[in-house]
């Protein structure tokens, strides 16, 4: 447990640094698209989702595996929490921004940690949980899934809000 307890605060803080940085690769690599397939290529609130969603994914990959054999669910526990932490970027972004009328800056920075605290905590929870594993399959989907969707949706995104510049 407590090797397991270091790789997710480990994962946190990669994902935190990461997530901060990436903000800034596609503008960086002068808007190369294949950057912009993991990093935000514009202001918009799903963009954004990308500062949680891949470096949690590849953060998943990176875990060594013997974890797995001390924990079958971490995998799928860490994933299934990056798919919360994801989603809780637009919950949160509209909660506040409808409330306010208006967003803020430091309240959106704010919401990438809490949402990635919420992955990490999410992963530390359900990490020897028999139902995450049970449900893995389903969880792989839902990842390779919306990987599929931040790459289509970069480029070719629907005319809705979520999709908007605020």
């Amino acid at each position: 447990m407590k090797n397991i307890r270091f790789w997710l605060i480990a994962g946190f803080i990669f994902t935190a640094v990461f997530g901060t940085f990436s903000h800034f690769f596609y503008g960086w690599s002068n808007e190369n698209p294949l950057i912009g397939l993991i990093s935000p290529v514009n202001e918009s609130t799903w963009e954004h989702m990308k500062l949680v969603f891949p470096p949690v994914l590849l953060w998943s990959l990176l875990l060594p595996p013997h974890l797995s054999d001390e924990s079958p669910s971490l995998r799928p526990a860490l994933l299934f929490g990056g798919l919360l932490g994801t989603f809780a970027v637009p919950v949160l972004f509209y909660t506040y921004s409808g409330v306010l009328g208006r967003n803020v800056t430091w309240v959106d920075i704010l919401i990438f940690f809490i949402s990635t605290a919420i992955t990490f905590f999410c992963a530390l929870k359900l990490q020897n949980s028999a139902k995450i594993y049970e449900k893995r399959t389903a969880i792989y989907f839902l990842t390779v899934l919306f990987l599929a969707l931040f790459f289509l949706f970069t480029f070719l995104p629907p005319d809705i809000g979520l999709f908007a510049i605020p």
